[in-house]
């Protein structure tokens, strides 16, 4: 039986990996496709970014024990604590948009229902020279 250490490396390795698959299938996906994948990796309780917080935090908390016994350097603890309020803040200001996510994700109303053009928005539209 691996040990335990080893077996959270390997787990890690392979969380890392399975992410940079997503980030490719993310690349390429369509529209609705992307937004269904954004809003799952958004998920605040079970998405990605929910969970990487959560285990910023635990690092934290970890942290914070070996730095109070002398073990760990303090800005390992305070570096690590500010990555999880991070992540919770940057979390927080996703949120306001997860509806209108939702919205891009979520099948058309109706099939006869007649398909207009995206318009791209002013904060997106580059000009060219």
């Amino acid at each position: 039986m691996p040990a335990p250490t080893s077996e959270a490396v390997a787990l890690a390795d392979d969380i890392a990996r399975r992410i940079g698959q997503l980030t490719e299938y993310l690349a390429q996906a369509p529209p609705r496709q992307a937004a269904r994948i954004l809003a799952k990796v958004l998920d605040a309780d079970e998405g990605v970014l929910g969970r990487m917080t959560g285990l910023m935090a635990a690092g934290s908390r970890f942290a914070q024990h070996h730095a109070q016994a002398g073990t760990f350097p303090p800005e390992v603890w305070l570096a690590l604590g500010r990555a999880a309020n991070e992540l919770d803040d940057i979390g927080l200001d996703l949120n306001e948009h997860a509806d209108e996510i939702q919205r891009l994700a979520a099948p058309p109303a109706s099939e006869h229902t007649v398909a207009t053009k995206p318009v791209a928005s002013d904060m997106v539209v580059r000009r060219r020279r």
